[in-house]
């Protein structure tokens, strides 16, 4: 459904995702490195376990959660990528001290 422009000659980097290899461009945000990946990725709510993607990508609707190098709860629609970055579709809550 999302696809990047022929025209987007931005450098690339590698990211990984629940530790699988995926291609990123430098100056996305990690949820739209993630869409752009063609993976289906989604996160699963606290409470119901409801598969949700990201929506707003404007930091508003919280659905874009992710675990970013080991922090969980991040926003993913705000986060830059960065080359080497460890992600990790975020499964329910988070716990307590990690």
């Amino acid at each position: 459904m999302f696809r990047r422009s022929d025209q987007d000659k931005r450098p690339s980097l590698q990211i990984f995702v629940d530790g699988v290899a995926v291609e990123a461009r430098e100056g996305d945000t990690v949820s739209a490195a993630l869409l752009a990946s063609g993976r289906d990725v989604r996160r699963a709510t606290a409470v119901s376990g409801t598969p949700r993607l990201p929506y707003c990508m404007m930091g508003v609707c919280f659905d874009c959660l992710v675990t970013i190098d080991g922090v969980g709860n991040r926003q993913g629609c705000l986060v830059p990528v960065a080359a080497g970055m460890q992600i990790e579709i975020q499964k329910g809550k988070r716990e307590i001290g990690r």
